[in-house]
């Protein structure tokens, strides 16, 4: 996975035998940082899990260009003011939620991979060529 926002790049294996890794899900949760205040909320493996399965059912080797992980209130307010379809309790507060995209999938490719492991929120933004995916209730929004 990489950052659209600060370019950097996260290739690595977080889990082994039932066991997350300690300082791989640290290195998750700064890279999934809020980038534009640098504010960090320990990120929910559940959704990195549902990010990994759709990334191996779409049988990909590119990694999944991070729009937005973690948001900080300040800035979730701020994106609620230029756009109507940021949640005012969105799952990205709680560190629960990732925008995603891939070059070589559409947004109806990603979000059907999503949708299958029955996990968690997926959302389409087919104008904005992401996906959104979360580790609350299982849902699906968006065309």
């Amino acid at each position: 996975m990489y950052s659209a926002r600060t370019g950097e790049k996260i290739d690595m294996i977080y889990w082994i035998e039932g066991d997350y890794i300690k300082d791989a899900v640290q290195e998750v949760t700064w890279f999934m940082r809020d980038w534009r205040t640098n504010d960090t909320k320990h990120i929910d493996m559940r959704t990195m899990d549902i990010m990994a399965a759709a990334h191996n059912l779409m049988d990909v080797n590119e990694p999944y260009m991070l729009l937005s992980g973690y948001r900080s209130p300040k800035t979730n307010a701020m994106l609620r003011r230029r756009s109507s379809g940021v949640a005012k309790n969105s799952l990205h507060l709680k560190g629960q939620a990732a925008d995603l995209r891939l070059a070589s999938r559409s947004v109806n490719q990603m979000a059907r991979a999503a949708s299958s492991c029955h996990a968690g929120g997926v959302g389409r933004y087919s104008g904005s060529n992401f996906v959104h995916m979360d580790c609350g209730p299982v849902r699906s929004w968006g065309r």
